[in-house]
């Protein structure tokens, strides 16, 4: 294993361990999302708050899952941390182009944009991993959109 792989296996290994952003996700949320994995049994619930600037204001999740899963929520709460909707939809790009890029590899642009998240890149070798990888992400998806907005691209 090169210096690179087993950094970024250490990566993963903490942050599934610190596991931030995590909490008890409350009926205050604005909204929330419980999203599953049916391959491997991941699961995630995460509770999104809006603030007056129509930006994040809070996000909390709880869930269970593999180290990948949890890693993936952990990166996500700290990329996302003090960002608005716009660099969030940008994130939300780059990490789906990061996994579905099956392994061959993504421009460095997109890896720097993701700070500790590009050691999720070899998950993307693995379809199975894919889901676990971005669970997280479709839970801020899909709570943001029942906030009227689609970090995937449209707003209502």
């Amino acid at each position: 294993m090169s210096s690179l792989e087993q950094l970024y296996q250490q990566v993963i290994l903490d942050h599934s361990r610190l596991r931030r952003g995590s909490g008890t996700v409350d009926d205050s949320m604005g909204a929330t999302s419980h999203q599953v994995n049916p391959t491997c049994g991941d699961e995630v619930t995460m509770g999104v708050s809006l603030g007056a600037d129509g930006n994040i204001e809070s996000m909390v999740w709880d869930g269970d899952g593999c180290s990948i899963s949890q890693a993936s929520l952990s990166i996500l709460s700290d990329l996302i941390d003090g960002k608005d909707l716009t660099q969030i939809s940008e994130l939300y790009a780059a990490m789906e182009t990061m996994m579905h890029s099956r392994g061959k590899g993504v421009p460095d642009e997109v890896l720097d944009l993701l700070e500790d998240g590009a050691a999720l890149e070899g998950s993307s070798q693995f379809p199975n991993r894919i889901k676990c990888a971005l669970l997280g992400w479709y839970a801020l998806r899909d709570a943001l959109a029942k906030l009227g907005t689609d970090i995937a691209g449209e707003t209502r």
